[in-house]
């Protein structure tokens, strides 16, 4: 049988009232050369089968882990079931639509050894951004290009960016192995950013593509703002930077960052998610030796 041109993938956990609505979209899909690689990601409820029948039985692959293994070693897990020339990560509520992988099949023709990012858009008020791309400051913060910005603000043409956010994004396959794929350590949150410096600086560059739209719930599995998103968040904040920033420029920015991590320490104080920030800053400290 002939490899599909894209392996879809999947992670399934805490997402049961989305994940019919994700493969719908999926199914109907223009451009139909792809797989779908379906994550049990450690789910204390495992898919249902009703839901597994929206989607063509030839195309799907459903496999298991037995622990959560955060987004990074979900992905990764998935990854090595894939057969796909391109890689498409598809948060499990976020919904594409129907001609979101024709658009980036064609751009993929026209620039090999690219990777895309997606334009995401609120799922319940699609006039509203849900975010373009990972902006990447020269201090070490991150954060969605025009989230929750009305769409009228919004990137007309394709352009070259730092980051694609990975609840909608594309690889080559080959680039993915050759980077390593996600840095497991991260577990959850900014490992997007991360696998992203390296590719960059691997010489694969990233392209957004304003006609590649997906419609995205967003912290469906998680919560926003959740203590699990601001710990994980908080501590891979200083682990991308460390890891990843080349060169004198780390030496160069870091007071930068230095002085906007005090800043969130101050304002942890006041924040109730304020625990999970201070745990989250004193354990990217414990691991700085293994990310340096």
């Amino acid at each position: 049988m002939n490899r599909p041109f894209f392996s879809v993938l999947i992670l399934y956990w805490q997402s049961e009232k989305y994940l019919q609505c994700c493969l719908q979209s999926l199914q109907g899909q223009t451009f139909q050369d792809f797989e779908v690689i379906l994550l049990d990601n450690g789910a204390n409820q495992s898919p249902e089968p009703t839901a597994l029948a929206t989607i063509q039985e030839s195309r799907l692959k459903l496999i298991h882990s037995e622990t959560n293994l955060g987004f990074a070693g979900g992905n990764n897990l998935a990854a090595r079931s894939a057969s796909g020339e391109y890689l498409v990560l598809v948060n499990g509520d976020a919904f594409p639509e129907p001609n979101w992988l024709e658009t980036i099949h064609q751009a993929a023709l026209f620039h090999p050894g690219h990777c895309f990012a997606s334009r995401l858009v609120m799922a319940d008020n699609p006039a509203m951004l849900d975010g373009e791309w990972n902006v990447y400051h020269a201090s070490g913060l991150a954060w969605r290009k025009n989230h929750k910005k009305p769409i009228t603000k919004s990137e007309k043409n394709s352009r070259y960016v730092m980051s694609a956010c990975a609840a909608a994004s594309a690889y080559p396959r080959t680039a993915f192995e050759q980077a390593g794929g996600f840095d497991e350590e991260f577990f959850a949150y900014m490992e997007d950013l991360d696998l992203d410096m390296r590719l960059q600086l691997a010489g694969y560059p990233f392209l957004y593509l304003p006609e590649a739209v997906v419609r995205h719930v967003g912290s469906g599995s998680t919560g926003y703002r959740s203590d699990f998103a601001t710990y994980y968040g908080q501590r891979n904040l200083i682990w991308v930077f460390v890891k990843n920033m080349p060169g004198f420029l780390f030496y160069l920015l870091l007071p930068a960052h230095i002085f906007f991590n005090l800043l969130y320490l101050i304002a942890g104080i006041f924040m109730p998610s304020g625990k999970a920030l201070f745990r989250g800053k004193r354990d990217a400290l414990k691991g700085l030796p293994g990310m340096l």
